[in-house]
């Protein structure tokens, strides 16, 4: 199999496994398709979360994502590949003062506040700058979604401030000074395949935003939707249709926007604009059967992909896999368990998936595997490190991560020993 015509083979070839590939022509195609469905009020945010390569992000940057960040890091690589701050939000709890400081000094759009505390945070930092900075309330609704794979709101958490507490704040407009409240940000839920649901959202919160305004005082210069659009990883699922979701969305965009023409429309999507485009590649390093069941022991597992476990799921399901290297031959197709390398059972990126039969030196394709790749996994556990990242533009490979190696993995670490370590007793003679 090949991807923009480069085999995969050639890509193992020339820098390892395991690795990721990202198909840079899938991640625009995603974002242009969404893009063009949605109202042209809407933004579309790229969650750095979900993929923080920063060449990932440049090449969404391209399309005309902006950034929803959550920490310093993922605030230097936006930045780093381009982004304009106006275009940058910062979100997520327990921000610390330099990441607060860094977004001052950078002038992001807006920083979304968790709590009232954050807010007297923010506006302490901004006064000691001499600036201002606007500000977005994250709210933790009443309204509870269902259909979500991950629910964010609607229950007792760390995120946001409760929707009756700001209702019932009184008037919040000049309450700091060098901190603007200045609009909502409600996130509902994560992997939504219903477009009805992301409909019954979005109304619930375009219609909070009012209210918050009304009760509080505070101008909507900016609301954002959240998101939590999902792809589909498994039997029985179905992606979500773009086209689906703009039909029940753009109509309330539509009014929102005329009876509120000052106000700025976010919308948060990370999951659904990189997942499709990545494929984890692994090398099958032996086959064995175990029991009457067969086992293939690749060089690389759940320390890269913990997704793979299984996402929003308490039963193990697998994720598409493919066979890269070689077309299937003729035997039969059976039930496979695709382990990794680590000391420990729970290491298994696939079970009981159907595959011809397997041999050393095979690469096994992980597809849907763009978001919550590396960076959601444990990558240091045996201490294998991460995997080399890897992004196709235009039929060329380009490697935008390089593969952890075991100077990679020493450097951070100081020794410590009370007695000095043993010299080696080989015969040097």
């Amino acid at each position: 199999m090949n991807i923009q015509g480069i085999e995969y083979t050639e890509l193992a070839e020339r820098f390892g496994t395991p690795l990721y590939v990202y198909d840079g022509d899938v991640l625009l195609r995603t974002l242009s398709a969404l893009s063009e469905a949605l109202h042209p009020a809407l933004e579309a945010f790229f969650s750095l979360k979900s993929n923080p390569n920063v060449s990932v992000f440049a090449t969404l940057r391209e399309g005309g994502a902006r950034a929803e960040v959550s920490s310093l890091v993922e605030l230097r690589t936006a930045l780093l590949a381009g982004a304009e701050a106006r275009n940058i939000i910062f979100l997520g709890p327990g921000k610390s003062d330099d990441e607060l400081a860094a977004c001052l000094l950078a002038g992001v759009y807006a920083i979304v506040a968790e709590s009232f505390d954050e807010v007297d945070r923010i506006d302490r930092l901004a006064a000691g700058r001499g600036v201002r900075q606007r500000v977005l309330l994250r709210i933790n609704p009443s309204f509870t979604v269902r259909g979500s794979r991950l629910t964010m709101g609607g229950r007792a958490l760390q995120f946001g401030i409760d929707e009756a507490l700001v209702l019932a704040a009184g008037d919040l407009s000049s309450r700091w000074r060098n901190a603007e409240p200045a609009g909502i940000h409600v996130y509902m839920g994560t992997r939504i395949l219903d477009a009805d649901i992301i409909r019954r959202n979005t109304s619930y919160i375009l219609n909070l935003a009012d209210r918050v305004a009304a009760a509080t005082g505070i101008p909507l210069e900016a609301v954002d939707i959240g998101g939590g659009m999902g792809v589909a990883y498994f039997d029985g699922e179905e992606d979500l249709d773009e086209k689906r979701v703009a039909d029940c969305i753009n109509p309330l965009i539509d009014e929102f926007a005329r009876t509120h023409p000052g106000t700025r429309l976010l919308m948060e999507s990370g999951r659904f604009l990189t997942a499709r485009a990545g494929v984890y590649v692994v090398s099958v390093r032996y086959v064995k059967e175990s029991m009457g069941k067969w086992f293939a022991v690749a060089d690389g597992g759940t320390n890269h992909h913990m997704a793979a476990v299984g996402i929003g799921s308490y039963t193990k399901r697998n994720f598409p896999v493919v066979l890269l290297n070689r077309p299937h031959d003729d035997s039969e197709p059976g039930p496979w368990t695709i382990t990794g390398p680590l000391c420990t059972p729970n290491d298994t990126l696939l079970k009981g998936a159907v595959l011809p039969r397997l041999r050393e030196g095979d690469l096994l394709g992980i597809t849907r595997s763009g978001a919550y790749g590396p960076s959601a996994s444990p990558g240091w556990f045996l201490s294998h490190g991460f995997p080399a990242e890897v992004l196709v533009r235009d039929g060329e490979a380009h490697l935008v991560r390089s593969r952890d190696l075991p100077d990679d993995l020493l450097r951070q670490q100081h020794l410590y020993a009370r007695t000095p370590a043993p010299t080696s007793t080989r015969d040097e003679g």
